[in-house]
């Protein structure tokens, strides 16, 4: 019950944001995601946090607030739930903490304030913005504050909102990301937590689509049905793989099937070897790693090559493993990741000239934020493209991959 005539308590204006978000029309979709977790106030707390499940709040920060800024502030924590950023985002964290905390933020508050310029919804002081990152992903925000540095405080961006701020409090802006909390999360509860999360959005898009308050473009993408890179993956070294040794007609041609007639599809014997190039530039972590190189094995099962050509690059090739055919099952465990410079990925077909391997296929997994241009390739490439629906390469087929996917 709120009191009446009297000032309220932290508590119940923390109650009131969340109640008011609801309410708007704007973010009726996010009613769902608001009700995840537990949402508490601590006493001795300076800011807030969130492990990507339950809130906490400070009671001297919120009693800071204006009712404003604390409407903002809940949005700010729902949406790092929303975007399940402490999964997702962990390599990062890895790296440099104080940058991932604060390239998630400038994410989250661009689109804040881009939403609320009738000023429903304000930043409070020391928060991360900037309006160069507007609808940038939040591997992107980080690679850029590496490799660049932050924004110049108070300077001005161009675009509708202005006045950039990244004064840090605690690991960047007015609230920390409990990543430790977030890891102990077990696989159990991360697989609840995901499903909570799945839930809520598609409730909270249907009760949108209801009531005729528009839709979130950020929910509209994560409702939208996703391609499984493993099948593409798959698909793509199977294809390239299919030799003429031989034909057979138990496996039909499905290149003519489309068009009404049955070919033979041809078999080798002997398959090539294989290259598969990994951007070590930062942002592939040892999850994605993992999960990439383990659907690699299990497709080799199948195609038998020659070999595999494991290859670290970022503005050279770091790493140039070779794996025989008896050795890929053994590749994920004795596989030495090396890098972490620029991203570069014309090193890669130029280190295969020059040390005159000719592959029967390249399979590059990369973000996709190269410094230079995708390459010239001699043989079929295809790119698996980690969190980046932007990158377009010109050469090749390419699939997108979602951190959390993998």
């Amino acid at each position: 019950m709120l009191a009446i005539g009297k000032q309220l308590t932290a508590e119940q204006r923390l109650s009131k944001a969340a109640v008011d978000i609801m309410g708007n029309p704007k973010y009726v979709a996010l009613a769902g995601i608001l009700m995840i977790g537990d949402r508490s106030v601590d006493e001795d707390y300076p800011t807030a946090y969130t492990n990507g499940r339950d809130e906490v709040y400070g009671r001297t920060f919120i009693e800071s607030l204006t009712d404003a800024e604390l409407r903002f502030l809940v949005l700010h924590e729902s949406y790092h739930k929303l975007y399940r950023h402490l999964i997702t985002w962990r390599w990062m964290y890895d790296l440099d903490a104080e940058l991932a905390n604060m390239a998630c933020d400038f994410v989250i508050n661009i689109k804040i304030a881009d939403d609320n310029k009738d000023g429903w919804a304000v930043m409070p002081q020391g928060g991360c913005l900037d309006v160069k990152y507007r609808d940038w992903d939040s591997s992107a925000v980080f690679n850029d504050l590496r490799d660049n540095g932050l924004p110049p405080k108070g300077q001005t961006g161009s675009g509708s909102t202005t006045g950039t701020q990244n004064t840090a409090v605690g690991h960047g802006g007015f609230d920390v990301h409990d990543w430790e909390a977030a890891k102990e999360l077990t696989p159990d509860e991360n697989r609840e937590l995901g499903r909570e999360i799945d839930e809520a959005i598609r409730q909270g898009a249907l009760i949108a689509g209801k009531l005729g308050s528009g839709g979130d473009r950020d929910i509209d993408e994560l409702l939208a049905p996703q391609v499984d890179w493993r099948e593409v993956l798959r698909e793509f070294v199977q294809t390239t793989c299919a030799g003429s040794d031989y034909s057979t007609w138990q496996r039909p041609n499905r290149r003519y099937v489309s068009s009404g007639y049955y070919m033979p599809s041809g078999i080798s014997e002997q398959v090539g070897e294989l290259v598969i190039a990994i951007d070590t530039s930062g942002s592939i972590g040892q999850q994605e790693l993992t999960a990439f190189m383990s659907e690699i094995k299990c497709i080799c099962e199948t195609v038998h090559p020659d070999g595999i050509r494991l290859l670290y690059w970022d503005t050279r090739v770091c790493g140039d493993e070779k794996y025989a055919t008896h050795e890929i099952d053994n590749i994920v465990k004795t596989t030495k990741p090396t890098g972490g410079g620029g991203t570069d990925v014309e090193c890669v077909p130029k280190h295969l000239i020059a040390e005159g391997v000719k592959p029967q296929a390249a399979i590059v997994l990369t973000d996709g934020y190269l410094g230079g241009s995708w390459g010239q390739w001699a043989c079929p490439v295809l790119w698996c493209i980690l969190d980046n629906k932007s990158a377009k390469p010109d050469t090749g087929k390419h699939v997108n991959i979602k951190s959390r996917d993998m």
